[in-house]
């Protein structure tokens, strides 16, 4: 079987993007104007041999009938505006996700704020930061972490989960979890969005119980679980056989809101991960938003050195920055404040970029 994957490449920015879309000598990505791209890689994959090749969007007529007919289709997909689907957010610019660990062992952040009164001014801090998500957790899944009972992990949030919305209404609320139980239950106090690390593969009831919230979902990729991803993770090709993952499992999910969360760092060594910071804009040809959390994480202790997690914001920032560069719309972050200003002061870079 030859299967075929188009990727957008070779983007402009602000002014340069606005002229060449103008011009129709560029298309813009995802229904922004500020992003225009006019290159395309197109992989082939057939059995164990894959092979690529850039070409010129205006080179796309050129194509056989069959192939032509998939890049177009992906190009519509690409190009498409993303549907708001999330309270006050537009996906048209990016939105952090500030993290809220309420658990005695997340790798970079565990017992910091299990204190209601400590989470409860963190939050407030984070979207006085600039957050307009807040995701809550109250089981990690580190490297090497055992799973916690349901009614355990619901312990942990409850409190803030159920006063969330009386006091910060304008934010979204995302829950991160694995547990059935735990997702209905921060349903039923308004949370917005449910992020399950495992794409909704650890309970096998969870997608059949959710649907009838019609709840947005972020479909998380992972190889095996947290305790054993990072044993050895193998891929015949990371970032194609990610993309059909999400191909995959998006036909599973009734209501298509969903946002796609590659799994930095989630049964992936320095190269997966490399490969899919690089290339992440093929992702956008699935025609759903992009969330990427690379905060803190190993890959950039593997290239800088620094083995403290606390110590790699400036690793988190670069990484963060580049992925805006490729069109992602959503950073599931711990530093608010460095994130946000570092965006600020590179959009408006970007903004003047000219001829």
């Amino acid at each position: 079987m030859t299967k075929y994957y188009t990727r957008a490449c070779n983007f402009y920015y602000g002014n340069n993007a606005k002229f060449l879309i103008k011009k129709k000598l560029a298309l813009p990505l995802c229904g922004n104007n500020s992003i225009a791209f006019d290159k395309a890689e197109i992989f082939k994959r057939k059995g164990k041999t894959i092979y690529s090749k850039i070409i010129k969007i205006k080179e796309i007529k050129k194509l056989n009938i069959p192939l032509k007919k998939k890049v177009n289709q992906d190009i519509r997909k690409i190009t498409s505006k993303r549907n708001n689907f999330l309270p006050n957010i537009n996906f048209l610019e990016p939105s952090i996700m500030g993290i809220l660990n309420l658990t005695p062992d997340s790798f970079s952040d565990g017992g910091k704020f299990n204190n209601y009164k400590k989470a409860k001014n963190h939050i407030l801090n984070m979207i006085k930061s600039g957050a307009n998500i807040i995701d809550v957790g109250g089981e990690s899944t580190r490297p090497n972490s055992k799973a916690v009972p349901s009614n355990l992990e619901w312990n942990r949030i409850k409190h803030i989960v159920k006063d969330f919305k009386k006091k910060f209404k304008k934010t979204c609320l995302s829950v991160d979890t694995r547990k059935t139980e735990v997702m209905i239950n921060s349903l039923s106090f308004g949370a917005n969005l449910i992020n399950d690390v495992s794409g909704f593969n650890y309970d096998n009831c969870s997608l059949s119980k959710l649907k009838k919230y019609n709840i947005p979902k972020v479909l998380h990729h992972m190889q095996g679980t947290p305790d054993t991803m990072q044993k050895n993770p193998k891929y015949k090709n990371v970032l194609l056989d990610i993309y059909d993952f999400f191909e995959d499992n998006i036909k599973k999910i009734d209501n298509k809101k969903i946002i796609l969360d590659p799994g930095i760092g989630f049964g992936k060594n320095l190269k997966h991960n490399l490969t899919l910071i690089s290339k992440i804009s093929l992702f956008h040809s699935l025609g759903l938003p992009i969330l990427i959390g690379t905060s803190r994480k190993r890959f950039i202790s593997q290239i800088s050195g620094i083995n403290d997690s606390r110590e790699r914001i400036g690793g988190t920032v670069a990484s963060v920055l580049f992925l805006l560069s490729q069109g992602v719309q959503i950073f599931r972050v711990h530093n608010v404040n460095e994130v946000k200003q570092g965006i600020l002061v590179f959009s408006k870079i970007l903004s003047y970029l000219k001829n």
